[in-house]
C-alpha cells in the first residue's frame, strides 16, 4: 500500500480555502447582556403603561379592565367593559422614548376581531393609546427631557387594515413598505381623566 503524502506550503495557503469564524466570547456575552437589558427594559415600559390604563378605568363606576396576556399571546393588551351602558372596548397600548410609537397592523386585527364577538355590546371600540415618556432617547444611553404626551386615537374601522405610526405630536400615519400614506385618526375621549392627555 502507498500513502501519499501532501505537503502544504506557504504559497499554497492564499490559495485555499480553510473556513475561519472570528469568536470573540467577551465581546458576543457583552451585547447579549445588553440586548437583553433592553428588552426587558421596553416590556416593562409596556406593563406600566398597560397597568396604569387598567387602575385608571377600574377607579371608574360601572367600568371593569383587564390586562389580557403577553405580546405572544393574540389578545388585546387591555380589555375594558361597562355592562351598565353596554359598551366594550380593546386596547392597544404603546409606550417609548422615541419620537413615534407603530402599532402593527396585527394588532389592530386581533383587536377588532375580539370586539366582534361581543355582539350584545351596543358600542364597541378599539382604541390605540399611546405614551411619549418624559425622556427623549436621543443616543445609545442618552436622554434629554421632553413634556410627557398621550394620545388615545380611535380606530376608523371603515379603513383599511394597516401599520399606524402615531408621532409626539399627535399626527397619525399609516406605514406601507416602509412608506407614509396619510391616515387621519380622532382623537377619543377617555371616561377618565389625565393631565397628560393632548387633544390636536
Amino acid at each position: 500500500m502507498v500513502v501519499k503524502i501532501q505537503t502544504i506550503t506557504k504559497e499554497v495557503l492564499p490559495h485555499m480555502k480553510i473556513p475561519y469564524k472570528k469568536y470573540n466570547s467577551k465581546s458576543k456575552n457583552h451585547s447579549s447582556i445588553k440586548n437583553i437589558k433592553i428588552a426587558k427594559t421596553r416590556r416593562q415600559r409596556g406593563y406600566n403603561w398597560e397597568d396604569t390604563l387598567v387602575k385608571r378605568f377600574n377607579a371608574l363606576s360601572y367600568w371593569k379592565a383587564f390586562r389580557l396576556g403577553s405580546p405572544s399571546v393574540a389578545l388585546p393588551d387591555v380589555l375594558a367593559v361597562n355592562n351598565d351602558e353596554s359598551v366594550i372596548f380593546t386596547l392597544e397600548a404603546k409606550s417609548g422614548t422615541g419620537t413615534t410609537l407603530q402599532v402593527p397592523f396585527d394588532q389592530i386585527m386581533r383587536c377588532l376581531n375580539w370586539i366582534n364577538h361581543f355582539e350584545i355590546y351596543k358600542k364597541r371600540k378599539v382604541i390605540l393609546a399611546f405614551k411619549f415618556l418624559s425622556k427623549k432617547r436621543v443616543g445609545v444611553g442618552k436622554y434629554e427631557q421632553r413634556q410627557l404626551r398621550e394620545f388615545y386615537k380611535v380606530w376608523d374601522e371603515s379603513k383599511k387594515i394597516i401599520d399606524i405610526v402615531c408621532t409626539y405630536n399627535g399626527d397619525t400615519y399609516a406605514l406601507k413598505d416602509g412608506k407614509r400614506q396619510k391616515l387621519i385618526l380622532k382623537d377619543f375621549e377617555m371616561p377618565f381623566k389625565s393631565k397628560h392627555r393632548i387633544i390636536i
